[in-house]
């Protein structure tokens, strides 16, 4: 019986690149090779698609792009040819792939942009849809959607590109509404890309100016003082949810250098939390996941007040799956090891890729 081909696509154009790399490495490394035939696809910093035949150990440090067997490699948006455009001196041949695992995270993977050109394809991909990665990407419709189907978020403002000539009026504004401190959020970026905390208006104002280095939309949140927790979301028809982990950031908050640099903040599973504020979460995890309509996977994190308010701060629909990621942890403390999740995963999204074309 011939394997089933994956293809691992990583990299990409995004301030997460070099996560991906790490997070791409540990899903190769862990792909049942009994079952599935192994095709690495790496997208550099600059937008080059190239075929990767080299040594997986190369690929978190970047060093794979360098290697002088790389192939330019390009997917086809034409589902006749099912797969992968590879150009080697002048000519073309296909390489088709059964199904498309995109460990991509942040712009340009995780927002809907390789979804869609996976679905005109009409190959089966690992993850949610492109509807459901462009909302959960974009703070802005996350917020809109999660209101409307009462799920309770921080209180949160928007400054749009047409609010910076009246920046100093509509910070001085949002302060008096939502109160200080207060969370400076990218409305497009990941891994806290870009996020800061504000104090007072000046420190606003400057923080608004780092996100929109980011992106063209910002989001202001009300600061939440709380446990930071985390809840791993599985499935299509009938997704669970995994047992509440917690945080505890070495840093003021659970920021990118905190995430993946220092490597310092704690790790709880399960959550030091009562059993109702856990079965809450659990639900509220599972709810908001159905909302956007999510599939296959999503991370969702949460704040506990001390008052016991269930807080839902973002969803992430491609998680890390770095050595330090939560998602494959909380998986793995459901008896899910790392290799079985990653064979689950492309599973159901073959399964369903007739429901899907």
């Amino acid at each position: 019986m011939s394997k089933i081909r994956v293809a691992v696509i990583f990299g990409g154009v995004s301030s997460e690149h070099d996560v991906s790399l790490v997070s791409a490495t540990n899903v190769i490394e862990n792909i049942p090779r009994d079952k599935y035939e192994v095709m690495c696809i790496g997208i550099t910093k600059k937008g080059r698609w190239l075929y990767y035949p080299g040594d997986i150990s190369a690929i978190a440090s970047g060093e794979w792009e360098r290697d002088p067997d790389c192939i330019s490699a390009v997917l086809s948006p034409d589902p006749l040819h099912g797969g992968f455009l590879m150009m080697e001196n002048g000519e073309a041949t296909v390489r088709k792939v059964d199904v498309v695992f995109p460990v991509l995270h942040g712009k340009n993977g995780e927002d809907g942009t390789i979804q869609g050109l996976l679905d005109l394809a009409r190959i089966p991909y690992v993850g949610c849809g492109l509807l459901a990665s462009a909302s959960c990407m974009d703070k802005v419709h996350t917020h809109t959607v999660l209101d409307y189907n009462q799920i309770r978020t921080a209180r949160w403002r928007m400054i749009g590109q047409r609010d910076l000539n009246r920046l100093d009026e509509r910070c001085a504004q949002i302060g008096q509404e939502l109160g200080y401190p207060v969370f400076v959020k990218p409305a497009n970026c990941g891994s806290s890309i870009g996020i800061n905390k504000a104090t007072d208006p000046e420190t606003l104002k400057d923080a608004v100016k780092i996100a929109f280095s980011h992106d063209n939309k910002v989001v202001i949140e009300e600061f939440i003082q709380g446990k930071e927790l985390e809840v791993a979301v599985f499935g299509y028809d009938n997704p669970f949810a995994s047992f509440v982990g917690e945080i505890e950031p070495c840093n003021d908050f659970y920021d990118y250098e905190a995430k993946y640099i220092l490597g310092t903040s704690r790790l709880y599973i399960p959550a030091r939390i009562s059993a109702d504020s856990e079965k809450e979460i659990r639900e509220t995890a599972v709810a908001a996941y159905k909302a956007l309509g999510c599939k296959g996977l999503s991370r969702v994190d949460f704040f506990l007040k001390e008052d016991g308010t269930v807080i839902l701060n973002e969803i992430n629909t491609m998680p890390g799956f770095t050595p330090i990621s939560m998602y494959p942890k909380l998986m793995e403390n459901l008896g899910m090891s790392y290799s079985y999740l990653i064979d689950k995963l492309l599973e159901q999204a073959m399964e369903n890729a007739d429901r899907t074309y």
